[in-house]
């Protein structure tokens, strides 16, 4: 135990140097870890309010931030087959660019959902629009097409009748993406300069909407897929299967990387020790089952793990102790993973209601504010402000010191 206490405080000052960026590149933030150290949230979130701006459609993907702009996806028409790509100046929200595209494969969805479910990435030059009818689409930041892969058309068999909601994960040279289904399920790592393929790994044939995940280790970047049979760490640049840990993950969050610990919603959260001297590789080193991630994804920020529960209950976990510290009720249901900003933990219900909590000993709400419109998409915390997707808009609150 007295290594274990040694060694948060230094996997806290890792994460930080991974979570300083302006950025907000990706699904959970550039690093894809929900984290956003060095930002304040504002304390009057109705004097904070920047610009809210209209979007096209429907769309439960979340926005991402690149420098001064702002990109967000949607999809429109009666059959969702006419796909968005929006950007927007992050100082004003006034409308830069907007590019449409038609879709190439299955567009039907579960009435909660939309066909741009999958939240956009980057690599800073490029912007990579992924949608359930898998499309993908490559932009640069002027909005000019670079290339498209429309693979439904490669793999007609890869996609099912609720939908897709996979977000695609930018590393090293490419851009991956996982498509799995009862149908041809795949994961494909894909050039992010030329659209070729650079290689694709078969999946089990089982539903699936988690997202790949980054993971870090020493020099070396790894990919790892999540489905409901279990998690695979994959070679970045090869697709080389490195290890697996076979369990009953769950289906929508994904897992969440520290330091050397994947945190994956298995019974509750299952934290895998990577540096196991197990024949395998890696070896469960505890579990939680008062931890119960549902369709938000878990965040680990500042040596504590947080999930929200199907009934909304925000839990901490202690990860030196390895036992729930405390439980505090939010309102409504969540889809939008918890976001950990500066001592703050930011949350946002179905309905539009943000809670932001303490990372005290008590879990408190803090301070509360009702958007008034739908939100299943997680929020993106930048250095000048935190931007919220709804239904109908795009809205940016400015931080603290903004």
């Amino acid at each position: 135990m007295k290594n274990t206490k040694r060694l948060v405080p230094a996997l806290f000052l890792i994460a930080a140097v991974f979570s300083l960026g302006a950025d907000w590149q990706q699904f959970r933030g550039t690093n894809g870890n929900g984290v956003a150290e060095a930002v304040k949230l504002p304390t009057d979130w109705d004097e904070s309010l920047a610009w809210k701006a209209a979007l096209p459609g429907r769309g439960p993907s979340s926005p991402i931030v690149v420098g001064d702009r702002v990109f967000v996806t949607s999809s429109a028409g009666v059959k969702q087959d006419r796909l968005h790509v929006l950007c927007f100046n992050a100082s004003t929200g006034s409308r830069i660019w907007h590019r449409q595209f038609w879709a190439t494969g299955r567009t039907f969805c579960h009435p909660t959902s939309a066909v741009a479910a999958p939240t956009p990435a980057s690599d800073g030059k490029r912007i990579f629009a992924f949608y359930s009818s898998n499309d993908l689409v490559c932009l640069d930041l002027e909005g000019n097409l670079q290339w498209y892969r429309g693979l439904a058309r490669e793999r007609p068999r890869a996609g099912n009748d609720i939908g897709m909601a996979s977000s695609p994960l930018v590393v090293g040279d490419v851009v991956v993406v996982q498509v799995e289904c009862q149908g041809d399920p795949f994961a494909m790592a894909i050039d992010r300069v030329t659209g070729k393929t650079r290689w694709t790994v078969k999946r089990r044939p089982m539903a699936n909407w988690s997202s790949p995940i980054l993971f870090r280790r020493g020099d070396d970047n790894l990919v790892l897929l999540q489905s409901p049979w279990g998690i695979t760490a994959h070679e970045a640049s090869t697709g080389r299967e490195l290890w697996s840990h076979e369990a009953s993950c769950g289906s929508v969050a994904s897992a969440v990387v520290y330091g050397s610990t994947v945190y994956v919603p298995v019974n509750g959260i299952t934290a895998l020790n990577t540096e196991s001297k197990s024949k395998n590789g890696v070896s469960v080193a505890w579990n939680e089952n008062r931890l119960q991630p549902s369709g938000a994804s878990p965040t680990v920020h500042r040596g504590k793990i947080f999930a929200i529960s199907r009934a909304g209950v925000l839990a901490c976990g202690e990860l030196a102790t390895k036992k729930v510290a405390w439980q505090v009720r939010l309102k409504g249901h969540h889809y939008a993973s918890p976001i950990g900003v500066g001592d703050k933990i930011l949350t946002v219900s179905d309905k539009g209601n943000i809670a932001v909590v303490g990372l005290g000993d008590e879990g408190k709400v803090e301070t509360t504010h009702e958007l008034g419109e739908r939100v299943i998409t997680t929020p993106a915390v930048a250095s000048d402000g935190i931007y919220i997707r709804s239904d109908q808009h795009l809205w940016k609150f400015k931080s603290s010191d903004n």
